[in-house]
């Protein structure tokens, strides 16, 4: 089944796509055009997409979860953080991507695409909104997304590079459950080892300074195209700074006056 969003814009004098009941902490909403009729009666009529840009390691998920938060009428999805669990599951995605993601190059788009999409049907279908975060990448994934989704909102976030070879360099974690440490805010309590057991911690390939400053030197080659591809569509706003704190009150205040 192909997802496809029609955008329905209204402004503050009109009743809305709520009946005139629409709050400026309630996300707007874009109507559906799925194959209705083979949607179970409670589907609800309407869904909303947002996109999360930035370079690898700029706060993006923290963000999200601020937004999160402040309009939970959105369900986040990041494919960086699906990728990594099917990298320890060790599922054929997984594999593929890992080969990639441990040399510092871009996931190919039909990996990333089959993984968006699908999960994208799936929480559509369930009459989520959707923030996705981590996709698209390149052009080409924007227009794969184009052609089944509108897009509606896109902020988009500009971080020093130094500031995000810094904060990554510092992040180590303990592989067996997951738990990640930060030697610049999050420190273990004795260096190099995990607080609960005791064993040591690891940093990922992707995580060294030469790895990640091959990928924000893709992120700039391929990524950063996407923030003039969708300002051009009047859906995106750049923020800048090097603290998400800082970053995020302005966040908030540009999607409130986009949800009025």
């Amino acid at each position: 089944m192909m997802i496809r969003f029609a955008v329905r814009v209204t402004s503050k004098n009109n009743s809305g796509l709520f009946g005139g009941h629409q709050s400026k902490s309630r996300a707007l909403h874009s109507t559906s055009v799925l194959n209705k009729a083979s949607l179970p009666e409670e589907y609800p009529d309407e869904s909303s997409f947002m996109l999360i840009l930035g370079k690898p390691g700029g706060g993006k998920g923290t963000i999200s979860k601020k937004i999160l938060k402040d309009f939970p009428t959105f369900k986040h999805f990041s494919t960086g953080d699906m990728l990594r669990q099917h990298v320890r599951e060790k599922t054929d995605i997984g594999i593929e991507a890992k080969k990639h993601m441990d040399s510092g190059s871009l996931v190919p788009d039909e990996v990333i695409i089959n993984l968006v999409l699908s999960e994208a049907e799936k929480e559509s279908e369930n009459g989520n909104s959707l923030l996705l975060d981590g996709f698209p990448r390149t052009m080409e994934q924007a227009k794969a997304l184009g052609e089944s989704v509108n897009v509606d909102h896109v902020v988009d976030l500009n971080v020093p590079n130094d500031t995000i070879v810094e904060r990554i360099a510092d992040r180590w974690i303990h592989p067996a459950s997951g738990r990640v440490y930060n030697y610049s805010y999050n420190p273990p309590r004795i260096h190099g080892k995990d607080d609960e057991t005791g064993e040591d911690l690891v940093q990922r390939d992707d995580d060294k300074p030469e790895t990640v400053r091959k990928r924000l030197e893709a992120y700039e080659s391929v990524t950063a195209p996407l923030v003039e591809y969708y300002k051009e569509q009047g859906v995106l706003q750049t923020f800048s700074g090097t603290e998400s704190d800082v970053i995020y009150p302005e966040v908030n205040n540009w999607l409130q006056d986009r949800f009025k």
